[in-house]
C-alpha cells in the first residue's frame, strides 16, 4: 500500500492524529534558551504530589517500625537475585555505593545536591555515568519501598540500606535519622555544569580551579576522576583534585581519608569489558526496559561480566567485612600502572605480589590480585593525606 504520509519519510504507517511524538519538534527554550524560565516556580508544590496536600512525612514515618525495616534490609542484603547476582552473595558493596552517591551531589557553595530528597530516582543523576548500576540497586528495593509505602521515603531509605549494608559487613554506624521527604520530579533549577556531553570538563580554569558552584570534576561524575584529572594517572596531581572537591562537599583531609579508604574497603569496581556493550542509560532507554537502563551485551551481562565504570578489581581480600586491609594494601605494596579489561588506567601491585590474596565477587575458587585507582595512590602520594593513612 502507498505511503501517503508526507511526513513519514520510511514509509512506515502511522496514526494520521498521533503520528507526531508527544512533545517532540524544537521546543520555545530551543529557540530562546536564555528566557527567564518560570517553570521552575511551580516544581514540587503540594498539588503535584501524588500523597496529596494534607501529607506529613514527619507524622507517618514516627509510626514506622525501623527495627522491621532494617531487618527486612538486613536479610535484603545476602539474597542474591538471579537478574543481578551479588557479588560474593552480599549486596552491601553496592547499597553502599548508592547511598554514597545520593549523598555525594552535595556542595557547600549553593547548598544543593545531597541525599536529602531522594533525587537520584529522576535527571539527569539516574543517567550520570558515575551511577551506572544503581538503577539494579534501587530496583532491588523496590519490595521494601512498596511494604512500607508512605511510611518510608525513598530518600530514606537510600540512605537507610547503605547505613544496614555497614552494619551487616561488621562496620559500627552512629546510627540513623531519618525525615528526608520525597520530591517527585526532576529538579530543574540546579546547575550541574555547561557541559553537553557526558564526562567532558569545561569546569575548571587554566589552574585547575573548579568552577563555582561545582564540585564534580566532570559533567555526570560524583566527584573526581579516578583514573586521574581528565584520566592521566598522576596520583600526586590527582590530590589536589581530591581536596577540591571533598571540601566543597564540607570535608577535610581526615573526613576526606577516611571515606575514601573505608568505602574502598568493600566491594569492587566493574569494567569487564569496554561501555561500547552497554545500552541506553535509563533515562533514554526503550519503555519496556520499564526505568533500568544500561543494558549490557557483553556475556551473561551481569555477575563476572559485569560493566560499571570501566575499571576492574577489588581492593581487600575482605569485600563483605570491615577491616584496615585497604590501607595495608595500600603501603605494604609498591605499585605499577597497568589497565582494565575496559582500557582505564589503574594500578596493581608490582610483579606478581599479592597474587591469589582477593577472592573473585562470582567465579568459585578464583582469587585475583588487590587493585588501586590513582585517586587511592593519592592517599599514599600526597604528604598531609599520607600522614592522616598511616595513623
Amino acid at each position: 500500500m502507498e505511503n501517503k504520509d508526507p511526513h513519514n519519510s520510511k514509509g512506515e504507517s502511522k496514526c494520521p492524529v498521533t503520528g507526531h511524538g508527544a512533545g517532540g519538534g524544537t521546543k520555545i527554550r530551543d529557540w530562546w534558551p536564555n528566557r527567564l524560565n518560570l517553570n521552575i516556580l511551580r516544581q514540587h508544590t503540594s498539588k503535584s504530589n501524588p500523597m496529596g496536600q494534607d501529607f506529613n512525612y514527619a507524622k507517618a514515618f514516627k509510626s514506622l517500625d525501623l527495627a522491621a525495616v532494617k531487618k527486612d534490609l538486613t536479610e535484603l542484603m545476602t539474597d542474591s537475585q538471579e537478574w543481578w547476582p551479588a557479588d560474593w552473595g552480599h549486596y552491601g558493596p553496592l547499597f553502599i555505593r548508592m547511598a554514597w552517591h545520593s549523598a555525594g551531589t552535595y556542595r557547600v557553595t549553593d547548598g544543593r545536591g545531597g541525599g536529602g530528597t531522594g533525587n537520584q530516582r529522576f535527571a539527569p543523576l539516574n543517567s550520570w555515568p558515575d551511577n551506572v548500576s544503581l538503577d539494579k540497586a534501587r530496583r532491588l528495593l523496590w519490595p521494601i519501598k512498596q511494604k512500607y509505602g508512605k511510611k518510608l521515603s525513598w530518600a530514606d531509605l537510600m540512605i537507610l540500606a547503605g547505613n544496614v549494608a555497614l552494619e551487616s559487613m561488621g562496620f559500627k554506624t552512629f546510627g540513623f535519622a531519618g525525615g528526608r521527604e520525597d520530591i517527585w520530579e526532576p529538579e530543574e533549577d540546579i546547575y550541574w555544569g555547561s557541559e553537553g556531553k557526558w564526562l567532558e570538563d569545561q569546569r575548571h580554569d587554566d589552574k585547575g580551579e573548579l568552577e563555582g558552584p561545582l564540585a564534580a570534576d566532570h559533567m555526570g561524575l560524583i566527584y573526581v576522576n579516578p583514573e586521574g584529572p581528565n584520566g592521566e594517572p598522576d596520583p600526586k596531581k590527582a590530590a589536589h583534585y581530591i581536596r577540591q572537591s571533598f571540601a566543597r562537599m564540607a570535608m577535610n583531609d581526615e573526613e576526606t581519608v577516611a571515606l575514601i579508604a573505608g568505602g574502598h574497603t568493600f566491594g569492587k569496581v566493574h569494567g569487564a569489558a569496554p561501555d561500547s556493550n552497554l545500552g541506553p542509560d535509563p533515562e533514554a532507554a526503550p519503555i519496556e526496559e520499564m526505568g533500568l537502563g544500561w543494558k549490557n551485551k557483553f556475556g551473561k551481562g551481569k555477575a563476572e561480566h559485569t560493566i560499571t565504570s570501566g575499571l576492574e578489581g577489588t581492593w581487600t581480600k575482605t569485600p563483605i567485612q570491615w577491616s584496615n586491609n585497604f590501607l595495608e594494601n595500600l603501603f605494604d605494596y609498591e605499585w605499577e600502572l597497568t589497565k582494565s579489561p575496559a582500557g582505564a588506567w589503574q594500578w596493581k601491585p608490582r610483579g606478581q605480589a599479592g597474587a591469589n590474596s582477593v577472592p573473585d565477587a562470582h567465579i568459585p575458587g578464583k582469587r585475583n590480585q588487590p587493585f588501586m585507582l590513582t585517586t587511592d595512590l593519592s592517599l599514599r602520594e600526597d604528604p598531609a593525606y599520607e600522614k592522616i593513612a598511616r595513623r
